[in-house]
């Protein structure tokens, strides 16, 4: 998942949604299972408290006061965090009644700290025993009329509770921790599956654009249904104005050209009239200047069309045998390097006119021997988009920095003893920029002119 991308976006919120929940849910279900404890921890106490009131309110009760029969040995180990006490309210006659494991200490009073009663007359609650335990306490006040008015109270060690709910929290961590992961992983399948159609719209118009499909195929979701209808709309309609784009660059051609070989010939037929030597003269200028820019304009329409690959190595390989041919009598040699399995984003005419007029070029004025090479590399550090490299290295004299300045510009010729127009490395240069692409010149290491071409890759 890459950064500010669709899956990662749905990845992240929906895992934070996940912990948050579980989070609260964790907390919540945390805090009813240790009031579920504590009420459970409650009724035992209880039940010590109606065996202590049943044991205070018994007429008939032998003289031991001191030891009721609770049946909890913890009772009787002293600070064992289980006591109970009972403490008579009546003014003047003040008489309270506890358990051996007490001590010599005693049990705070509920009623003091503020805690209120229950339904029952009872009250529950935190408090502070002996050597600073923590303990929870359960407390009633019994009235028996002229038997007097006490205060009985039960406290166990809170340890037992904060134990209890220690266990659960942990399993219930390592269940939420499972879970998490669970949903992880079920979220990380969902987004996927769920961004899957995206993803075939995208290998889709990579095949397009490498020139293997047409079209957008198959069947896709109702929600992006109509982002692939209007995608193959908007393919159909760049070919038909393409397609316009040609004829009328055909009819122009036409139109236009004719005109100027009637304007030729009569010329042609005054001789040397001053007036017809001029004609011919703007007549060359204007037919130069049309094949120019019909040429852009053909060319500026073709680059418009999606999905145009060319392969790379027949190109090389056919340019470097035909120009051994022509340059047979000066036994030039041309040794061609890489280009295998390497494809260029573009038409094969394009490509043959630009790598045949350097290589052309690197003919005309090698000693002996001509290399091209050819290499695919990352247009930008970092990035997917890549470019293919045509190297072409002559062993010949080379050219001047001033010199290779010059030589770029359209009808320039540095060597009027050379067949040529001038128009070679201008015709490069245009047709790479309308390419995106460029061309470089400089020295090679063979000694002659390095013609560095670099064009987008299929």
């Amino acid at each position: 998942m890459r950064a500010n991308s669709l899956a990662l976006r749905l990845f992240v919120s929906a895992t934070a949604w996940a912990v948050v929940i579980l989070l609260i849910t964790g907390i919540v279900l945390s805090s009813l299972y240790r009031q579920a404890v504590e009420r459970a921890f409650d009724r035992r106490l209880g039940v010590y408290l109606r065996t202590l009131v049943a044991d205070v309110a018994s007429p008939d009760e032998s003289n031991d006061k001191t030891s009721p029969a609770l049946g909890e040995p913890l009772f009787e180990l002293p600070l064992s965090g289980w006591y109970w006490q009972v403490t008579r309210l009546d003014p003047g006659k003040s008489e309270v009644r506890a358990s051996r494991s007490l001590w010599d200490g005693g049990l705070p009073r509920l009623q003091e700290l503020g805690v209120a009663a229950g339904a029952d007359g009872s009250r529950q609650g935190y408090v502070t025993g002996p050597e600073d335990q923590r303990l929870r306490l359960v407390e009633r006040n019994i009235d028996l009329g002229d038997e007097g008015h006490f205060l009985v109270a039960v406290a166990g060690d809170a340890v037992e509770i904060a134990d209890e709910t220690r266990s659960f929290d942990q399993a219930l961590a390592v269940t939420f921790a499972i879970l998490a992961a669970v949903l992880l992983l079920t979220t990380m399948f969902q987004v996927r599956f769920g961004l899957a159609p995206l993803k075939r719209i995208t290998d889709s118009l990579a095949a397009i654009r490498a020139g293997t499909a047409e079209r957008l195929a198959g069947q896709f979701p109702v929600e992006i249904a109509p982002l692939a209808r209007e995608t193959n709309a908007l393919i159909d309609a760049n070919k038909e104005i393409v397609e316009r784009a040609r004829t009328h660059v055909g009819n122009l051609a036409h139109a236009l050209k004719t005109p100027l070989s009637v304007m030729v010939n009569e010329a042609n037929a005054r001789g040397d009239d001053p007036l017809a030597l001029k004609v011919l003269e703007q007549a060359a200028i204007m037919r130069d200047q049309v094949t120019r820019h019909l040429e852009r304009a053909r060319l500026a329409a073709r680059l418009t069309v999606i999905g145009t690959v060319t392969d790379v190595t027949p190109v090389v390989t056919a340019l470097a045998r035909t120009m051994e041919k022509i340059h047979r009598d000066r036994a030039i040699i041309i040794e061609v390097r890489g280009g295998e399995d390497m494809r260029f984003r573009g038409e094969r005419a394009d490509l043959e006119e630009m790598i045949g007029n350097l290589v052309d070029n690197a003919c005309k004025w090698a000693a002996s021997r001509v290399t091209i090479e050819v290499l695919r590399e990352r247009r930008a550090a970092g990035g997917d988009d890549h470019v293919l490299r045509f190297v072409v290295d002559d062993d010949g004299h080379g050219l001047s920095a001033s010199e290779r300045e010059q030589a770029g510009r359209r009808g320039r010729r540095l060597d009027e003893t050379k067949p040529g127009s001038g128009l070679g490395l201008s015709i490069v240069v245009e047709l790479a920029a309308l390419y995106g692409g460029e061309l470089k010149l400089g020295t090679a290491p063979l000694g002659g002119l390095r013609a560095e071409l670099v064009l987008p890759a299929g």
